[in-house]
């Protein structure tokens, strides 16, 4: 593999067609035949280097853009992200988006009781286990806000089926964590609380030209983060939105009416409680 993009010139007295044709589908980059021409042969050399420095510059590239998007997508969408560069929405478009937002329960009176070097790598553990189960449905982790994170789904390749990817990866993230809080110290076992929206929000890059940042702005988002902070317990929460979405896939229990922080009207919110 690591001489596989060296070009290969075929120089020979083979001068038929079928010679030609075999040479070139082996994987030869160019063919000249003899009697040759010195000066030809410099240039065909010249041009398969030419062609050989841009390709090694876009594989460069590819590679950096790989490593940059693995740390926040899945490899499986990083890969259709570079076989399909079109579907990449950037600039701010308006769309559809299901965004999640889950929080560690009692995190904070943690951090009270321990040194911060056993709080940070608390929270880096969690942390591992949440963005691996966020990334496996496919989701792009968006951010970390402290001891939560926030994901989005349909964005930056469109997904059909994203309000029920969000939910599954509530889900599974809930069940994660209850296996992988076996492994620590009681005061280390943290529940994880879950609000989910799906609505309309404004897809793309904010900031300067000297720092950016990929992500979605509108009441889509604020809802879903309104929500997280509605649920207790280890519950998952979720608009009357995300459930019109999600309803014949999933068992959840309706709350009624509730009041949030800074919305006039009360929101219907459901408890997920698991799959059908």
């Amino acid at each position: 593999p690591e001489y596989s993009a060296i070009p290969v010139l075929i120089l020979t007295a083979l001068t038929d067609v079928e010679n030609r044709v075999t040479g070139l589908g082996l994987g030869a980059d160019d063919y000249l035949t003899k009697p040759f021409s010195p000066r030809e042969l410099t240039a065909r050399i010249d041009a398969r280097l030419r062609n050989k420095v841009e390709t090694d510059t876009l594989r460069k590239t590819q590679e950096t853009l790989r490593q940059t998007f693995e740390r926040y997508v899945s490899p499986r969408v990083v890969e259709k992200l570079l076989q399909e560069p079109d579907q990449v929405r950037l600039g701010g478009q308006l769309q559809e988006v299901t965004v999640l937002f889950c929080d560690l329960e009692g995190f904070t009176a943690y951090s009270e009781r321990s040194s911060p070097e056993n709080v940070l790598a608390t929270l880096n553990q969690y942390l591992a286990v949440i963005v691996s189960v966020i990334q496996s449905y496919a989701g792009t982790v968006n951010k970390f806000i402290g001891d939560g994170v926030m994901a989005l789904y349909n964005t930056p390749l469109s997904q059909s089926d994203h309000a029920l990817r969000a939910v599954r990866t509530a889900l599974q993230i809930r069940e994660s964590l209850h296996e992988f809080a076996d492994q620590l110290e009681a005061e280390q076992r943290m529940l994880i609380n879950v609000g989910i929206h799906t609505g309309q929000a404004v897809v793309g890059n904010i900031g300067t030209p000297q720092m950016m940042e990929f992500t979605a702005i509108g009441d889509a988002v604020n809802l879903a983060a309104r929500l997280q902070g509605l649920a207790a317990g280890g519950r998952i929460l979720i608009s009357e939105a995300t459930w019109k979405q999600v309803q014949t896939h999933l068992l959840a229990n309706p709350m009624g009416p509730q009041t949030v922080k800074n919305r006039r009207e009360p929101v219907m919110v459901y408890e997920v409680l698991n799959t059908r």
